[in-house]
């Protein structure tokens, strides 16, 4: 559940980058997608494979 606090700002941050004013449904409809993306694509990094991309960035650089 989005809090209010989160989808008023929510609301002003789309505001100012698309230059809409949503409603609170439609906030909390595109606010809740964003959210479901975010958790269906981030995936936090190991240790492990943190220290695999460093050595393959010293390896080409």
């Amino acid at each position: 559940m989005i809090s209010e606090k989160a989808l008023k700002e929510f609301k002003a941050i789309y505001k100012k980058e698309i230059g809409i004013d949503l409603s609170d449904k439609d906030a909390l409809e595109s606010a809740t997608k964003l959210l479901n993306l975010m958790k269906a694509i981030y995936k936090p990094m190991t240790r492990e494979e943190y220290e695999k991309v460093q050595k393959r960035r010293e390896e080409t650089n």
